[in-house]
């Protein structure tokens, strides 16, 4: 997995995630995850260090986005990680969508989690029965490459950007610029 988390470094211009699954087991996402179950407000920190990759990689030019394909009704960790983990991203840079999963079906699109680095390599995440990542496959190889970015292109082309989703959706964020503590409201 260090080989893996290094090319976050190593990429030039943009990466780009897909996301397939309804569930993903997260220990660093475990505490936020149970905070959210209980109704409790959400501390920030534990987005900081992605964030700040994400500001790494916009800082240099580069750009860095992802789709989350989703069943609806959304399931209870989708509106987590779209009302408590995405809006923080967003804010750093990240272009983050949601495509709901009829409209992948219809269009044929995978169900297949991975990242894709400048249209040159990638690294199909493969998960377990309970959404906890087992290994990640990278590869150069040209024709997964290519199909990957064609899932890419599709998949952003039939998304919905995050805050119009969780507009439609009847969402609000709970951390991020489009939260307000109620400390703020006072």
């Amino acid at each position: 997995m260090p080989d893996f988390l290094r090319t976050f470094n190593d990429f030039h211009d943009q990466v780009f995630r897909l996301e397939t699954l309804d569930f993903y087991d997260s220990v660093g996402e475990r505490a936020p995850l149970e905070r959210f179950r209980a109704g409790l407000p959400q501390d920030p920190s534990w987005l900081d260090p992605w964030a700040e990759r994400v500001r790494s990689i916009r800082h240099r030019g580069a750009s860095i986005g992802r789709v989350h394909v989703v069943s609806e009704p959304l399931t209870e960790y989708a509106v987590f990680e779209m009302t408590c983990a995405y809006p923080s991203n967003a804010d750093a840079g990240e272009e983050i969508a949601i495509l709901p999963r009829p409209t992948a079906h219809e269009l044929g699109v995978p169900d297949v989690d991975y990242w894709l680095f400048d249209d040159e390599r990638t690294g199909t995440m493969v998960y377990d029965d309970t959404g906890t990542l087992s290994h990640v496959e990278v590869s150069t190889d040209p024709a997964l490459v290519r199909e990957h970015a064609h899932w890419r292109q599709v998949c952003r082309d039939h998304a919905v950007p995050l805050r119009r989703y969780l507009a439609q959706a009847g969402l609000q964020p709970q951390v991020g610029s489009g939260h307000h503590t109620q400390e703020a409201d006072v």
